[in-house]
């Protein structure tokens, strides 16, 4: 089921550039084109089907079928591709305890796959050792104190971070990433670099709410993939395996073999044209397009170099 994304631009990614369009075709809505939000159920930024039903139409049409026995709501997973002309704001994700307890959500686990890095592009993932949350607390309310504080690691094209809730992140200038996380719109932004609108006004910060979730020894490392098959139809490494969900890299496939679980939807996100066909039906994708994989499907053959193939996390009874 191929999707259509929603976008997140303009004022709402002051930082978003145009590398989407020029790396994957992606039709933007306007300037600053930050976020296309390839597969959303988040209210006002759905993705849609060809027909134009939205993912919760299509869950209410489809049900289990679509999603899976396994999956329950509200709808776990959020993925988009990012462009990042600027740095991000400085952020702080709270777990779901915290996230249910103060918005009725759930929280932010989150991961990254690098797709594309200008020279010298960082990411910043963690706090220095040794910060402790008075230091934080005092270098935020300074305001650009907070930027020595920071971990900042250089990164490139390929790999993986998993960032868990409570992690002081940051997406660098330079950067078109892959991110999957959980179904949630909930961010505590801890700085925002002195950024201002055009009319001189500066992005809310949430520094209360970011002391109180934060946790000052999170400093994730590139994930080491582990290799699910290797042969002539192609390669699967599992890049990521958390408690929310799974993430696998394909590559090289030529008729790779994927059989549907009746426990749980997937998703599959082109980066090259990629084939797939079952018993009485094909579906290409061009770089950058994602689909919807229900539930309730056949086998399919999969034909093109690369790929990422997502999955919510189900816990097996």
């Amino acid at each position: 089921m191929l999707m259509t994304p929603a976008w997140r631009h303009g004022a709402m990614t002051p930082w978003g550039g145009e590398k989407l369009s020029h790396l994957y075709n992606k039709k933007s809505p306007g300037p600053q084109a930050g976020e296309c939000l390839e597969l959303s159920a988040i209210p006002g930024h759905e993705s849609r089907d060809e027909d134009g039903r939205t993912l919760t139409q299509l869950i209410e049409e489809h049900g289990s079928a679509l999603l899976g026995r396994k999956i329950k709501e509200p709808f776990p997973l959020l993925l988009k591709l990012i462009d990042a002309k600027e740095q991000l704001s400085v952020q702080v994700h709270p777990d779901d305890d915290y996230a249910r307890e103060h918005h009725s959500k759930l929280g932010k686990n989150e991961a990254w796959v690098i797709l594309h890095a200008e020279p010298g592009a960082q990411l910043i993932i963690g706090l220095k050792d040794g910060v402790t949350e008075d230091d934080l607390r005092q270098a935020a309310k300074k305001g650009r104190a907070v930027e020595a504080l920071m971990r900042k690691v250089s990164v490139q094209p390929g790999e993986v971070y998993y960032i868990p809730a409570g992690t002081v992140h940051a997406i660098g200038a330079g950067l078109v990433l892959y991110e999957i996380q959980q179904s949630s719109d909930v961010t505590y932004r801890l700085y925002d670099w002195g950024r201002v609108d055009k009319d001189g006004k500066g992005r809310e910060l949430h520094l209360a709410d970011s002391l109180n979730v934060v946790d000052l020894n999170s400093r994730p490392t590139p994930a080491e993939p582990g290799l699910v098959l290797s042969d002539e139809r192609g390669r699967m490494e599992r890049m990521l395996d958390t408690p929310y969900f799974q993430l696998d890299r394909l590559s090289d496939c030529k008729d790779l073999r994927i059989q549907s679980s009746p426990s749980n939807f997937s998703v599959i996100t082109a980066f090259s044209p990629m084939w797939i066909a079952w018993e009485d039906g094909e579906l290409k994708l061009q770089a950058g397009q994602t689909a919807l994989l229900p539930a309730d499907g056949y086998e399919l053959s999969l034909t093109g170099d690369s790929a990422l193939l997502a999955s919510p996390h189900v816990l097996e009874s």
